[in-house]
């Protein structure tokens, strides 16, 4: 596990080193506007324009930079299969991952002051911060769960879990649906995803909530 656990911390400091001090050319280090960044110059360098994200085409939410700390984020899940398959007590087990959760996810707020949360550019301080809630949540769930044996209400969420890949697909598809199902004619025609959201969200809350409130929605369609 140090092997791991030390892979991850050099993937982590690695990217931030280079996003944070390593300029791309014609540009300025520790700059991360959007397709300013050492990451977006990587990706048209290497993908070219046409082959990124079709919203932007200067910068790819998935690049190939970013690829570093993702691979920290497979880890720190790695590290957590484990220690849950450590054989210890359960009850050490569910203070062990609480305790490596909460830490993470306070070194990643710390770590988020000079180096954003962002998940675009799926910065260390973000990995930080999603693998401690995700660490803490497990815990929750694993006490819940394993530990007091409360297990009756959690039926619906292990039949999601046993089909998460046909979950991912089908929302995925649902999401390209939305964009792509025309509402109205001429000028005045909006995806379907637009109209929803103008006219079931955007009347009710500030743009931010209302986006908020439009991502929850649609994940609880597919719980």
């Amino acid at each position: 596990w140090r092997v791991w656990a030390g892979a991850a911390a050099v993937l982590l400091l690695g990217y931030w080193a280079l996003m944070a001090w390593m300029p791309p050319p014609g540009g300025a280090a520790g700059v991360l506007l959007p397709g300013q960044d050492l990451g977006a110059w990587i990706d048209r360098a290497v993908f070219g324009t046409e082959h990124l994200w079709a919203q932007s085409r200067t910068w790819d939410p998935e690049g190939l930079l970013s690829t570093l700390p993702a691979i920290g984020t497979v880890l720190t899940g790695a590290l957590t299969g484990k220690w849950l398959r450590s054989g210890r007590r359960r009850r050490k087990i569910v203070t062990g991952m609480a305790a490596a959760g909460a830490l993470a996810l306070a070194l990643g707020l710390l770590w988020g002051v000079m180096f954003p949360i962002n998940k675009s550019l799926w910065t260390s301080s973000y990995v930080l911060f999603t693998s401690g809630f995700a660490a803490v949540l497990l815990a929750l769930f694993y006490f819940l769960i394993d530990v007091q044996g409360w297990t009756l209400w959690a039926k619906p969420f292990v039949v999601y879990g046993m089909n998460a890949i046909a979950a991912f697909f089908l929302s995925s598809l649902g999401a390209r649906l939305l964009t792509m199902i025309r509402v109205g004619t001429g000028d005045g025609a909006m995806a379907l995803k637009t109209w929803i959201y103008d006219r079931l969200f955007a009347v009710l809350l500030a743009p931010s909530n209302a986006s908020l409130a439009f991502a929850l929605s649609y994940v609880l369609v597919w719980l």
